[in-house]
């Protein structure tokens, strides 16, 4: 049907939720009105508090004033350029930015359009340098089995996310090559996880053969699949000298963690000796206001990219290194750069002790995580009362991917990182209460 200009007619009828293939999970539906930082306001003159910064992204909390003026400058200058057309200043100064608020001063960046494609781009980047470089025969890239490293065909393939994860026959014949340091995929019967469990990769690696394998992916601090796992002391660093003897490339999957989540600019910085070759960084640095994702690459490892031999460099997308997704995470940096990290330090430390003390109250089973990301594992079967036990004392946590058999169940506490300490305090105590309800 078409009205007397030739244009499709618009029904004037409600559209139907139905047709919005989102998330099937029992979350709640808030009827959002406005924002503050980690606060949500609804229709109806209530509000709900941003337990885990919507999907681990919200870093700096919502409506920030830098942020909305770095877009409306940029905004006015040019809203679309691609850097291979507009001299590139402004993706230029993102780069010098980041790469020192991280510290890794020299690093080279490929700005990517989401976590997953910064995934992709990765795995293309680490591909091309150790053909160049150590002449590899292919291009492996071994993963744990319980990460996770994004939604498309290659990248849940490549994971061991259990309830992601594609069907046997379309997973194109990949699959995670390790199992993770922690009790639900490694179990021990006289010990916990350790340093030496790093040594699986090496038996992974060397069953491919390391002439086939380019590179080891890694979360150097889980994520929601499983429940904020923190691997044993040693641990990264003993992956580092693997892949070193190997030729094999160290992979950081920074999308959740970096950008001070974990309570450091990258996770990684909680120990020594385990700088990657290549770090991967997302939710934190768009964190909610645009989609945004970055591979930084050493310099090491970058003069490879370059090299008269090496492939063309993968395809980032169209809207890789948009002037106006830079523009959003300068804001980002510039509200990061401005907090106090004492005080964030301690609020984290405060949270996590919190949080540690409920372990055994009401349904908790445990607690584990660092800085501002939390996982709380609950007793089967009590994890949707809880949140809506959560939910009604105005609280919102987003539920985990259990581990281990039979699956785990719980939520991730991740409020942003601009929480003050009168947001802590209500967080501990609804929370508290809710679990306390909740029996």
């Amino acid at each position: 049907m078409s009205n007397e200009k030739g244009l499709p007619r618009v029904d004037r009828y409600a559209p139907s939720r139905e047709r919005l293939l989102t998330s099937s999970r029992p979350l709640p539906d808030f009827e959002v009105v406005g924002t503050q930082g980690p606060w949500l306001h609804l229709a109806g003159g209530t509000r709900i508090f941003d337990g885990s910064s919507g999907l681990l992204c919200t870093n700096v909390g919502q409506s920030s004033p830098k942020v909305h003026a770095r877009i409306e400058r940029q905004f006015f200058r040019y809203s679309f350029g691609a850097a291979a057309v507009v001299q590139p200043h402004i993706q230029m100064e993102l780069m010098e930015r980041l790469c020192r608020a991280v510290g890794r001063p020299d690093d080279s960046v490929a700005l990517t359009t989401c976590g997953t494609l910064g995934v992709e781009v990765a795995v293309g980047l680490a591909r091309n340098i150790t053909r160049v470089r150590d002449r590899k025969v292919r291009g492996d890239i071994l993963t744990s089995t319980l990460s996770y490293h994004g939604m498309s065909a290659l990248t849940l393939a490549l994971a061991g996310n259990h309830a992601r994860r594609p069907r046997p026959e379309d997973a194109l014949g990949l699959g995670p090559g390790f199992p993770a340091p922690y009790p639900p995929t490694h179990p021990h019967e006289e010990r916990d996880c350790d340093a030496s469990c790093a040594d699986e990769i090496a038996r992974a690696i060397d069953r491919r053969g390391p002439q086939n394998v380019a590179a080891v992916l890694i979360e150097p601090i889980n994520g929601t699949t499983g429940g904020a796992f923190v691997p044993p002391d040693g641990y990264l660093r003993r992956v580092s000298e693997i892949c070193r003897e190997r030729d094999v490339l160290v992979i950081h999957d920074e999308v959740l963690t970096g950008m001070w989540r974990t309570g450091t600019p990258l996770a990684s910085h909680h120990w020594d000796g385990c700088v990657p070759d290549l770090v991967i960084l997302s939710k934190g640095l768009g964190a909610g206001y645009t989609s945004v994702g970055a591979v930084l690459v050493s310099p090491e490892m970058a003069r490879w990219v370059r090299h008269e031999d090496a492939d063309p460099l993968p395809a980032m997308g169209t809207m890789a290194s948009h002037p106006l997704m830079a523009a959003a995470c300068l804001g980002v940096l510039d509200e990061l750069e401005e907090m106090d990290f004492a005080a964030f330090t301690a609020r984290g430390e405060r949270l996590g002790e919190a949080l540690t003390s409920l372990k055994g109250v009401g349904p908790v089973q445990n607690v584990r995580g660092r800085g501002f990301l939390y996982g709380v594992e609950v007793t089967p079967g009590r994890l949707w009362p809880v949140m809506k036990a959560a939910e009604e004392r105005g609280m919102f946590f987003y539920p985990f991917t259990g581990a281990g058999e039979p699956k785990s169940e719980g939520f991730v506490v991740a409020p942003p990182l601009t929480s003050t300490d009168q947001d802590i305090e209500f967080l501990i105590t609804a929370l508290s209460d809710a679990l306390g309800a909740v029996t």
